[in-house]
Order: C-alpha cells, then structure tokens, then sequence
C-alpha cells in the first residue's frame, strides 16, 4: 500500500509592529508517497533517535522520472557537472524510483539542514543515525570510499529498506555495500597515490578520485586496483589544446591520472576478458564553470 505523506519543515519568522517576537511555525513543502510498511520502519526510526536527541525528516522517497529530470537540471545549475556526476542518478536509473529509498534531513538547534552541503557537516549526528538503521529495516546505501562499487560519492541521508532486519544488520556490520553483500562486486579496497602537487591541492585531487571511482563503478565486473596522480608534468598546454579539440566543452584546466585494474571474467565493452590493466590514462578536465569532467581514458 502506498501512502501520501506531507512533508513538512519547521520555519522561523519575526512579527513586526504590535508583537515583537519571533514564533515558530510549519510549512508543509512537499507530498511524498510511500509504502507504508516503510513509512512504519521510518517512524520507528524516527522515534528511536529522538530519544537520543537526534531529529531527522523525510526530504524524499518515491520518485518520478520527471522529478529525477528536475532534480538533475536543479543541481547542474547549482553545483556544477561534477557534482551530478558523484551525487544524482540518470533518470530512470535512480534508486528513488523503485520506492525503497528515503533521503532523510537533520534538524538541530530547531532549524532544518536541508542542502546536502550542510548535510555533510554533521558526521557525528549521522553516525548515531547509521548504528540505528538495521535495526528498522534500513541499510546506509552509498558509505565513504566505495564509490567505485556503488557508482555515487558518500551520501549520509539516503537510506534504503531491506525489510529484513537481519539482513541490514549482517550488511552494516561488515560495513560492505549492497552489491558487495549480493556478490555482484568484490570487497577491494584500491590503493590511492595523490602524489605530490603544486598546481591542486590534496583535497581537488580527492574529488577528482571520486570522480573516476564513480565513473569506473560503470565497468561491470572489474575491479579497481589503483588509482595515481600523474603529476604536474602533464599538465600542459599542448595537453588542454587537445582536450578543447575533443568537442563543444571548453577547459580551462587539464589533470592525469593513472588506473591500475581488473577486468570482467565474463568481458565488458572492448576490454581483454581476465585481463591485469596497468596505468590506464584518465584524463579530466575543468569546464568554464570549474567543474571537473572525465575527458577520456584508455591508453594514448
């Protein structure tokens, strides 16, 4: 059974004049639908942190294909190419359509964290949400640093329901993915080489790895060993006039890096089947808009 739930957000706002006060009040902003079996299981949890202190409120859950193709253009708009690469779903390939998953907002001191920037500011909040997932039913869907397997950046607030509490519980306490806990990817943990850089700093260079990680969780069945800076040496002029005479988008920078990695047993695209690939190129490239992009990679 599906129900239509209102979400809503809990809004300051000052009167002027006779009353000088502030009040509180809420605002519905948007009708969610969702099973109620897991509405339950998201009560339940809900109920369970407040003990705690911690608040949270549903931000999504069943989603339409044209609700994925505006969330899309919203965040393109908003963070750029490369964020939309890391964080949101092609339409029709979201994990929202299937109404299993819940994104989940924080509301601390009285006031409403929404934007996933701020999100991510609370690791401590979150983690007393995570140890409580199983328990309901819930897994953590994309965790930190298995961006390779799952094909998305770490996202605290999307969940997803098993509806098996020993399930969820047996996957959150081997801190493995959903893909892991299927088989259909292996628990390997790639080496990761930021190399020495005067021209990015350790932090860009990392975004760019999740980048290529999130890329490389589209090569179904092989296995990321490795991933390196090339160093600054290869970022050249020469380098950025070719990537400009690739196509339409235009790059202000170029980086290199190299990918050491496995490929399918059953073969995928035009890869060698069972084949050790050593310092695969990847070369990025940021846009006018400075948004990092995957240009190309393969061996040139």
């Amino acid at each position: 059974m599906l129900l239509s739930v209102m979400a809503f957000y809990v809004t300051t706002i000052e009167l002027k004049g006779f009353f000088d006060k502030t009040i509180r009040i809420i605002l519905p902003v948007l009708l969610l639908c969702i099973s109620l079996g897991i509405y339950q299981a998201y009560l339940g949890l809900k109920k369970d942190l407040e003990k705690e202190g911690v608040f949270i409120g549903l931000d999504g859950a069943l989603r339409t294909l044209k609700r994925q193709e505006e969330i899309a253009k919203e965040f393109l708009e908003k963070y750029g190419a490369d964020y939309v690469a890391k964080i949101v779903a092609k339409p029709g390939y979201s994990e929202h359509h299937s109404g299993l998953a819940l994104d989940l907002y924080l509301i601390v001191d009285g006031k409403n964290i929404i934007n996933n920037e701020d999100l991510v500011q609370y690791p401590k909040v979150w983690e007393k949400v995570h140890q409580k997932l199983a328990e309901y039913g819930f897994i953590l869907r994309y965790p930190k640093h298995k961006e390779h397997i799952t094909g998305y950046a770490y996202e605290p607030w999307h969940i997803r329901y098993i509806d098996d509490s020993d399930i969820a519980k047996e996957i959150m306490g081997e801190g493995v993915t959903l893909e892991e806990y299927l088989k259909e990817a292996a628990d390997v943990k790639p080496s990761i080489d930021l190399g020495n850089s005067y021209l990015y700093g350790k932090d860009e260079l990392a975004e760019m790895i999740v980048l290529i990680k999130c890329s490389f969780a589209g090569f179904k069945g092989c296995e990321l060993h490795r991933i390196a800076y090339a160093g600054d040496d290869v970022c050249t002029d020469e380098n950025l006039n070719w990537a400009n005479s690739l196509g339409d988008t235009k790059f202000k920078k170029i980086s290199k890096f190299l990918v050491d990695f496995h490929s399918s047993k059953e073969g995928y695209g035009s890869f060698n089947i069972d084949h050790e690939y050593k310092d695969h190129e990847w070369y990025l490239g940021m846009d006018e808009k400075g948004s990092w992009r995957i240009i190309s990679y393969g061996y040139c």
